[in-house]
């Protein structure tokens, strides 16, 4: 079974989220006091693994403002947190096929929801019916015997008929006997007992644990034979440490039980190197480090009990500067992520049955590189084998490759007429592109980067404006390569440069790629002596300067004038969900300030009379609505074909400057 979409009500800030769907690596995205939190410890109790358990508390859980109200509010029926969909594999289907029939599985989607005092409440894809026909029509019956039953509907029909007739027929009594087997004596009951192994256990994580550097064995390996090391919360180092030993292959009882130096020397060589190697692969901070493993017997002056007995101790040598430091001096980066490893791999390798991961904001003591690495830990490591939710606020944990997986979690305030702010509470967006701009500063920092990771490989460079501009020309690019026509040469590099004045100190910053640059650069007239300056400087070879006014028609112009105006009029309507008087169309558009020529001023004009509750006008969300729509430039009518006539000259001179 596959999480698909989540809903969370009714607790802490989250009054309704709002439906949103979930992948198989999702990234939640939000601010400070979003309410990530309460999204990942909703889910965390609908079905919480042992090892992390959770359970929603009216007292401590429900939303504080309704808290007086709550029987009120949810009359004689506890209040729902948590309602799932989740999707079922051909093998699941077959499952419940075998039992009732092909035509009795409804569809693959499964419903679970829980509330608070409640246990969990499966809706399952059944025809019960077609299920109870099935169950009849294979428990060879004679034709009398069937019409003795009649046409039950419900398992409760069946259950009360075969009641009746159970005492006189032994082939009635065996249908009873299967039907009264089911969980709750009904065909849904057996459904939900045929899926529920395939039902994933949530594990929520928000503290992450640190290895101790130095433990003491004996005491160690007397913990874990009791038991205590697993469940006092007191002994966390002390457990990673037993689990950093079983991570290398060599157990505790190992490393006591050798009778000779060679041997446990050898068996502390290998986990060194066991762990040495397993590290550096996702630690690309520094690749001189090497993880030592030293096992000696406790000195007097030492601390007790490190004084006597069988001491371990965690240690870093690095090969640069022949040092060695212990495992607690290193940097707190590198002991979070080498305990994170650790940690994992043993939830890995430890979990019984499906396990869905929840991650609060791993990663926060991270390098952004070795964020980077954490997410490739994710995607190698944990995704092949859990289903994982992740939260963050750092630009470098979104998954830049794949920013649709990322969902806006945003804390809404409402405004009345009056001023009086009323909040919404926590909801969670999946237009990921279309969220105020203090909660996708992490996309856009992160698509950002991603941008500017590319000029670094990326030798044929095309600086334009900003993101908004590299949106639209790919949308634009890929829909005449679709009709067999020209678009951008696929070695060029879109790469944002914000504006005329920042091109000259971005060239330089990047000149020693020996890159072959070109500008394309929205223009207006108080740019004229900006742009006359940087083709003089001849920092972009001749002819590499150009503007969007060259491809319009227009002594000023922007990305956005490369559209007809009813397309563009289209483009915003859809992405800001514009309609009735508030629709943009040319006219209002051409009206909206007369004092331009540039389509994305009059925009910003118009938005600025719109009425409050709609958002401020900005330059990506049309560009990335339109990425996400392509169908919007799939028709032949006049205004896509025209804008797409300038777009395709544009691409050919783009090209040519790509051949000189």
């Amino acid at each position: 079974m596959e999480l698909k979409t989540v809903h969370i009500q009714n607790f802490r800030s989250v009054e309704d989220s709002g439906d949103f769907s979930v992948e198989h690596l999702t990234c939640l995205v939000g601010k400070n006091e979003a309410g990530k939190t309460a999204i990942l410890q909703a889910l965390a109790g609908l079905n919480p693994h042992p090892a992390t358990p959770f359970q929603y508390d009216i007292e401590r859980d429900y939303p504080k403002r309704f808290l007086a109200r709550y029987s009120e509010r949810h009359k004689d029926k506890e209040a729902i947190v948590a309602t799932t969909t989740w999707e079922i594999n051909d093998a699941q289907k077959a499952l419940i096929a075998a039992e009732f029939g092909l035509d009795a599985v409804a569809d693959n989607k499964v419903t679970i929801s829980r509330s608070y005092n409640s246990d969990v409440h499966w809706t399952v894809p059944v025809h019960v019916k077609t299920a109870i026909d099935y169950l009849i029509a294979h428990s060879a019956f004679s034709a009398p015997e069937k019409s003795q039953l009649g046409t039950p509907t419900t398992s409760d029909e069946l259950l009360a008929k075969l009641k009746e007739l159970a005492g006189s027929n032994p082939k009635h009594k065996a249908l009873l006997d299967k039907l009264s087997s089911y969980p709750y004596s009904s065909v849904p009951g057996r459904v939900k007992q045929i899926l529920e192994p395939y039902f994933p256990q949530f594990m929520y994580f928000s503290v992450y644990d640190r290895m101790n550097a130095v433990v003491h064995l004996p005491t160690l390996n007397d913990r874990a034979s009791d038991g205590t090391l697993f469940t006092d919360d007191q002994l966390r180092g002390d457990r990673l440490f037993w689990e950093f030993l079983a991570y290398s292959g060599v157990s505790l009882e190992d490393i006591l039980g050798a009778t000779t130096f060679e041997s446990f020397n050898a068996r502390l060589q290998a986990a060194s190197n066991v762990l040495t190697e397993e590290i550096l692969e996702y630690w690309t901070q520094n690749q001189d480090i090497e993880v030592r493993v030293n096992v000696s017997e406790g000195r007097s002056g030492d601390p007790a009990p490190f004084n006597s007995g069988a001491v371990g101790r965690a240690r870093i040598y690095n090969q640069l500067h022949k040092a060695d430091t212990s495992f607690s001096e290193r940097s707190a980066g590198f002991t979070w992520f080498f305990s994170f490893l650790i940690k994992f791999d043993r939830v890995k390798k430890e979990a019984k049955g499906k396990v869905l991961l929840l991650l609060d904001e791993p990663g926060l003591t991270l390098h952004g590189l070795a964020q980077a690495d954490l997410l490739r830990y994710f995607s190698e490591k944990l995704s092949p084998h859990h289903q994982m939710i992740y939260s963050t606020h750092s630009p470098f944990m979104v998954p830049h490759e794949n920013l649709m997986a990322s969902r806006i979690v945003q804390d809404l305030v409402k405004v009345d007429d009056r001023g009086r702010r009323t909040p919404t509470g926590t909801q969670v967006r999946e237009d990921v592109l279309n969220a105020d701009r203090d909660s996708v500063f992490p996309l856009q920092g992160a698509l950002g980067y991603s941008l500017t990771q590319t000029l670094f490989v990326g030798k044929h460079t095309i600086l334009v404006e900003g993101p908004g501009d590299i949106l639209y020309l790919q949308a634009l690019s890929a829909e005449l390569v679709r009709r067999s026509r020209t678009g951008l040469d696929p070695s060029w590099v879109l790469c944002p440069a914000g504006g005329i004045d920042k091109i000259h100190s971005f060239v330089s910053l990047f000149g020693g790629n020996n890159l072959d640059v070109i500008a394309l650069s929205d223009y207006t007239k108080k740019d004229r002596n900006k742009l006359d300056a940087l083709r003089r400087s001849q920092i972009i070879k001749d002819g590499g300067v150009l503007t969007m006014a060259d491809f319009t028609a227009q002594e000023e112009a922007d990305v956005e004038d490369l559209f007809d105006p009813q397309l563009f009029c289209s483009i915003v309507n859809k992405a800001y969900g514009l309609s009735g008087a508030n629709e943009l169309d040319p006219a209002k558009l051409k009206a909206a300030d007369e004092n331009t020529e540039r389509q994305v001023k009059k925009a910003e004009a118009y938005f600025r009379v719109l009425p409050e509750s709609i958002p401020e006008f900005d330059h990506f969300t049309p560009a990335a609505w339109l990425l996400t729509n392509p169908g919007t430039l799939s028709g032949d009518g006049p205004e896509v074909l025209s804008t797409l006539g300038r777009a395709e000259k544009l691409f050919n001179a783009l090209n040519a400057l790509r051949k000189r």
